[in-house]
């Protein structure tokens, strides 16, 4: 493995309108598989980039940590090793959503279109729309974390949209090796966005994934990320 995760804090991201129930059951198993100590601070809605960054910032005060993190989490997380260099020691970046501005990137549109639902239609309604279009697993996930998150939510999906995710010139310069995942059938947060993360990255490799598989075990993302990590 390029890094050894044993006692290690390890700090995982939600993406945008999901939460730290998720992330955590996406990477607890992998992460304890190596003894690693899995940190995964919850999303406050009204400060979505500030509260990662300040979760961060707490976890380094001990040591240096790994980072990571799903879609715009990995992208904080990213950009906060590459602001870090001798506090971070790995990064576990999975369904990375754009590189540098997100312009109209899938991501960046589907997270401000449901923001402007939820401001217009309410959450109520803006939840039953989004099962109708989402698969099951899905669904529920986000069911659970857009009630917690609500009435902030629209609030944070503004400000994912509008963040400024590492660009091939930021990554270039990435120290700490770095594992991504994507899925290969996920039009919200297509796999070549994370190729493009590799190649760019220094020390890198990736690991593909299904939302199928992605449904019927939720560690598979997880594992998927360790896995491309040990071969970066």
């Amino acid at each position: 493995m390029s890094v050894i995760l044993r006692s290690t804090t390890t700090v995982l991201l939600p993406g945008t309108g999901s939460d730290d129930d998720y992330v955590y059951r996406a990477f607890s198993a992998a992460l304890h598989d190596v003894d690693a100590e899995v940190v995964t601070p919850p999303p406050q809605p009204d400060r979505l980039v500030d509260g990662y960054l300040e979760a961060l910032d707490n976890a380094a005060r001990s040591g240096p940590i790994a980072v990571g993190g799903v879609s715009i989490g990995a992208a904080v997380a990213t950009r906060w090793a590459l602001d870090h260099p001798s506090r971070a020691v790995a990064v576990l970046a999975a369904l990375p959503p754009w590189m540098g501005a997100p312009q109209n990137a899938p991501a960046a549109l589907l997270a401000r279109r449901s923001a402007h639902l939820l401001r217009r239609e309410g959450l109520a309604a803006a939840v039953a729309q989004m099962r109708e279009a989402s698969p099951p697993w899905l669904a529920a996930e986000l069911t659970r974390s857009w009630v917690g998150q609500w009435p902030s939510l629209p609030d944070a999906m503004e400000e994912a949209a509008g963040y400024v995710a590492p660009s091939c010139g930021d990554l270039e310069r990435l120290t700490v090796p770095m594992g991504v995942a994507v899925a290969t059938d996920d039009p919200v947060h297509p796999a070549e966005v994370g190729f493009a993360w590799v190649a760019a990255a220094p020390r890198a490799a990736l690991r593909t994934v299904t939302l199928e598989q992605m449904g019927a075990d939720t560690g598979v993302l997880g594992a998927a990320c360790l896995a491309a990590l040990q071969e970066a």
